[in-house]
């Protein structure tokens, strides 16, 4: 049963971090212009500290779910997230990487993304809260260490496989590390407007509601 629970931890966040977003495309960017060193380097820290976000989001999963504004402070903290990467990436687009990184900057940035990640906190919100209520995972704190175990070795994989990825491609169409960053720019960019525009959408939808009401009363 504890290998089932390791095993559901690593099957759902590897499904987590397949969809594009802010920790797998600054990877993507590591590992074509720092190399596999330095994105193994990213990726081995980056899941260290997901293997205490998640049990900590686990714990508090029921708790996150009621708060009424959580959503509404975790779309502007992405839209500030996605826009300082892509001001970053779009800024440093035609600068070519550098022949030496050091160590422990991979590690510090991915200590830093891997506890600066709002994201993955309405992901388990939803997926936390519906395998706690199935009892899908055992109670207890060693069962939840276990699958939080099994999602930090889910990232893992799952990023590794984008680092992989995104090195044969490169490589596959030759293509250069300016058309790699304005691409990647451009996509932080579309991410930050998509928040914008969600966030935009609930608040004309809920004034159209509030005026329907108030003209019918």
């Amino acid at each position: 049963m504890i290998f089932l629970t390791f095993f559901l931890g690593l099957i759902v966040n590897f499904t987590g971090y397949v969809p594009p977003g802010n920790i797998n495309l600054t990877l993507t960017q590591i590992a074509i212009n720092r190399g596999m060193r330095q994105a193994l380097r990213f990726i081995t820290a980056f899941s260290c500290v997901e293997f205490f976000f998640t049990f900590f989001i686990m714990q508090a999963a029921k708790w996150l779910a009621v708060q009424p504004h959580i959503e509404t402070i975790i779309d502007w903290v992405m839209v500030a997230l996605f826009g300082t990467l892509g001001t970053i990436t779009w800024l440093n687009r035609n600068k070519p990487p550098k022949s030496n990184y050091s160590d422990r900057e991979s590690i510090r940035y991915g200590i830093l993304l891997g506890i600066i990640n709002p994201m993955q906190i309405p992901f388990w919100m939803i997926a936390g809260t519906y395998l706690l209520a199935h009892q899908w995972i055992l109670p207890g704190l060693f069962a939840l260490g276990v699958f939080s175990l099994g999602s930090a070795a889910g990232s893992f994989v799952c990023l590794y496989i984008y680092a992989r990825s995104a090195r044969y491609i490169q490589s596959k169409f030759a293509l250069s590390n300016q058309v790699i960053n304005t691409s990647i720019a451009i996509l932080f960019f579309g991410f930050a407007l998509y928040h914008v525009a969600k966030q935009l959408w609930l608040v004309l939808g809920h004034r159209s509601v509030d005026i329907h009401i108030s003209m019918n009363l």
